[in-house]
């Protein structure tokens, strides 16, 4: 009989639902575990222990008098340091909001409570989601329960490795170039990106506004989609938010993959990447068409082009959207200012840490007199032409694949003096970013080290629902059991 903290989204709702447990006693099988494994992994800044026994407690008063409280109940979950709850501290792993404390809850977080979930922290990040390996926030740094000594990549590693160790079975993070997609393949679990306006930003601090989503982590594709389902939808607190309609993405989900036409990208191709990662795609390819799916060989010429394109413009809304962290309004004011442009100098030089005043002077750059045409204007050429070759791809195929990431898990500071071994972590998640398609990590296996390794499963515009269909059947082939097992603690 497994512990309570190792079921699934699914079975624990509909057994706290059933009254067969209460909330309270799922909370507490998921804080012990927390207890266990958090001195090990650190995915958490801050754990809302009373409050969440306040809230399971509710939620047990609640289903005895006989209320439906949502698809969610009693469900514990792992909130990045990005999403705003009212009350609460919110820092994006920065020095620089110390001590700011949230006035509003995001409308994703909202839609979570109302669907009878427990929030049970703020899990670390990247500092304002910059980065991927979660070695760049202000606080600690988070470990990979497969490995210790690995990371657990970002900028959403917390979120990710909280899944991963059991802490939770579900958590929410941000994916602007790969946040969540990425973290997700280094620790083995599922990550999904959401089309671009599927899921309100209300509440999430902004890293680059017009590539920014919120979605889920989960053990299980089925889980994910739940997850998706409940925080997706319009929004009039986000004009980005779009207005089409949510499908049931747990309907049909079971269906399979048999005729569909899975595009593979002529230019992403990791044979170049040698090793276990090709390997592990070819295999992962292999599965799709026993499964009855057709691939088709697509040329998408400007992907290759694609980090180049989101670092200019990534960088580029940074600069701007940062700006408002001047030692003003909210958050750090250095002692030290005496006059206002010292202030600002002062109150961003102590507050910000190095990848977060890379990117922020890079982005500057980019807009500056003289040079806007020459980066950001041609960087918004390029992503035209991708999304018109994406466009056309998307007219030859249904979905289409690539591995996640282009290695699995590495060691913890091999790439922090390094940026570019950095950035390219996120060569293949970034398309979908640039050009707002869904995107879904789904683990498909392990390297020589056992460590894990991840298939990218691409969509359509607001088709989620043959995303996760197609990545449901490959986990159900896979056959995939998350169990880290904690190698590597004696290295610590």
């Amino acid at each position: 009989m497994p512990d309570l903290w190792e079921l699934s989204v699914e079975e624990t709702a509909a057994r706290v639902r059933r009254r067969e447990v209460s909330a309270s006693e799922v909370l507490e099988s998921c804080l012990a575990r927390t207890a266990q494994v958090e001195p090990l992994i650190g995915a958490y800044l801050e754990i809302f222990e009373g409050e969440s026994r306040v809230r399971a407690a509710e939620i047990d008063r609640r289903i005895a008098a006989g209320e439906d409280v949502g698809p969610l109940a009693g469900v514990p979950v792992a909130l990045k340091d990005n999403l705003s709850v009212e009350g609460r501290a919110v820092t994006c792993g920065s020095r620089i909001l110390a001590g700011y404390v949230s006035p509003y809850t995001a409308t994703a977080v909202e839609r979570l409570l109302d669907a009878g979930a427990v929030p049970v922290g703020r899990a670390n990040m990247d500092e304002f989601a910059m980065g991927s390996s979660c070695e760049n926030s202000a606080f600690q740094k988070t470990r990979n329960p497969w490995d210790l000594a690995t990371v657990p990549g970002g900028s959403s590693g917390g979120p990710a490795a909280a899944v991963a160790a059991g802490s939770v079975p579900l958590s929410f993070g941000s994916d602007t170039g790969g946040s969540i997609r990425q973290p997700a393949a280094l620790c083995g679990v599922v990550g999904v990106k959401p089309t671009y306006g599927r899921v309100s930003r209300y509440g999430l601090v902004a890293f680059a506004s017009s590539l920014d989503q919120i979605g889920p982590f989960a053990r299980t594709v089925r889980d994910a989609a739940l997850g998706l389902q409940v925080i997706a939808g319009a929004d009039p607190n986000d004009a980005t938010a779009a207005t089409e309609p949510v499908a049931d993405y747990l309907e049909g989900i079971e269906e399979g993959v048999a005729g569909l036409r899975i595009g593979v990208i002529r230019e992403i191709d990791p044979s170049r990447l040698g090793g276990d990662v090709a390997a592990n795609w070819r295999a992962s390819l292999d599965r799709l068409t026993h499964l009855g799916a057709e691939l088709v060989e697509l040329s998408v010429p400007s992907v290759e082009a694609a980090i180049a394109v989101y670092y200019v413009i990534a960088t580029s809304e940074a600069s701007a959207n940062l700006a408002r962290f001047d030692g003003v309004r909210y958050g750090r004011r250095s002692p030290e200012a005496d006059n206002l442009a010292d202030l600002y100098f002062e109150s961003r030089s102590e507050g910000f840490g190095p990848e977060v005043k890379r990117r922020i002077m890079l982005g500057t750059f980019a807009l500056s007199s003289g040079y806007y045409e020459a980066y950001y204007g041609r960087a918004r050429g390029v992503l035209e032409r991708m999304r018109h070759e994406l466009g056309a791809a998307f007219r030859a195929a249904d979905l289409l694949a690539t591995p996640t990431t282009p290695s699995a898990a590495f060691r913890l500071g091999e790439k922090v003096d390094d940026p570019l071994a950095m950035y390219l972590s996120d060569v293949f998640t970034t398309p979908a970013n640039l050009t707002g398609l869904p995107g879904i990590a789904v683990p498909s296996g392990t390297d020589a080290d056992g460590l894990p390794l991840s298939l990218q499963i691409l969509g359509r515009p607001f088709d989620e629902a043959g995303m996760f269909r197609a990545a449901r059947a490959f986990e159900r082939e896979m056959g995939w059991v998350v169990a880290p097992g904690f190698r590597g603690a004696e290295k610590v």
